[in-house]
């Protein structure tokens, strides 16, 4: 990513595993009951579970609100990379 695109910073709620609430958000590209996919400024956040649903999502606001029986969280290709890969260069 080029030094004078300013990261949009992301903030990541998550209540009772029931509902998952993000700010900082560019793109839902997949989703579905078992996965949802969200495209933040640096990577992306996979969301997975049951019964999934978007109760809200403004990309111009960049807002997003799932509800549902969550049970992982796992964030992709993060352009810092991953904590294991900056601890041990």
């Amino acid at each position: 990513m080029p030094e004078n695109i300013v990261k949009k910073p992301h903030i990541l709620t998550l209540d009772n595993r029931s509902l998952l609430t993000l700010t900082g958000v560019e793109d839902v590209p997949v989703f579905d009951e078992q996965n949802i996919t969200v495209k933040l400024s640096d990577c992306t956040l996979a969301v997975k579970g049951s019964s999934l649903h978007i109760s809200k999502l403004s990309l111009d606001s960049g807002d997003v609100v799932i509800d549902g029986k969550i049970s992982a969280l796992q964030y992709i290709g993060s352009s810092s990379g991953s904590l294991r890969s900056r601890l041990f260069r």
